[in-house]
């Protein structure tokens, strides 16, 4: 019997190596670069940021059902979702840094976006440690969703608005990429998407399945637990 989902698994992988060999050895050089060889970087660095926000708005998202459903698995969907995005943003981060090396000279130079994506990961790393700092499971999941309102608001503003809301920046504009550019982005893209949606979709099972496993012992030790009896005394 044909496993599908081995199969798709066999596909995936086969489709993100393809990506990855075509980005170092297919693309061409952009000679309007300094270091016109590591132009090919953009081919990963970019799908990283894309996903990445892609990840965030699922995130949101559940969050916001939470709010309006109070269902505790819409909260396990929302954290799931956005430590995967604050993985994506670290890739990014990442692989920008190697850019900027080669580029600027420097794996870091204050640059506009370089600012945004470290207020956008701060943001993110506060979410979690907000997330460890609470023991109830509700009073997290109610605390998480409305910090991530905030988010919200700041995730638009720090992709999209602020790097692009001056010209003095060290990031290349205009920058005209060939088809093979496209092609190769546009799979790497597609193959990190569906890695996001496997890796959540694990993730949540998981979670679900510990949780379950709490709930058990949970149960288990109260039984176990031996209940203090009481003498009551006839009064003669």
């Amino acid at each position: 019997m044909i496993n599908v989902q081995q199969i798709g698994k066999i596909g995936l992988l086969l489709l993100v190596c393809t990506a990855v060999v075509a980005g170092f050895l297919w693309v061409p050089p952009v000679t309007t670069f300094f270091s016109p060889e590591l132009a090919r970087i953009a081919v990963f660095h970019i799908p990283c940021s894309i996903v990445g926000l892609v990840a965030t708005i699922v995130g949101v998202w559940f969050a916001l059902r939470y709010l309006r459903l109070r269902d505790l698995r819409d909260d396990i969907k929302s954290s799931v979702s956005l430590s995967l995005a604050l993985l994506l943003w670290c890739l990014t981060t990442v692989t920008g840094a190697v850019f900027a090396k080669a580029e600027w000279g420097a794996y870091w130079s204050w640059d506009i976006k370089q600012i945004s994506i470290v207020l956008l990961l701060l943001i993110y790393m506060a979410y979690f440690a907000l997330r460890a700092a609470v023991d109830d499971a509700r009073k997290r999941a109610a605390v998480s969703a409305a910090y991530t309102l905030f988010a919200l608001v700041a995730v638009p503003f720090l992709t999209l608005v602020l790097p692009n809301s001056t010209p003095n920046t060290l990031h290349p504009k205009n920058t005209v990429f060939s088809v093979e550019y496209w092609v190769v982005l546009g799979a790497f893209s597609l193959g990190l998407t569906l890695i996001y949606v496997w890796a959540y979709r694990l993730h949540i099972a998981l979670e679900m399945m510990q949780r379950k496993l709490d709930l058990r012992a949970r149960v288990i030790l109260r039984k176990r637990t031996p209940t203090a009896s009481v003498t009551v005394e006839a009064r003669p």
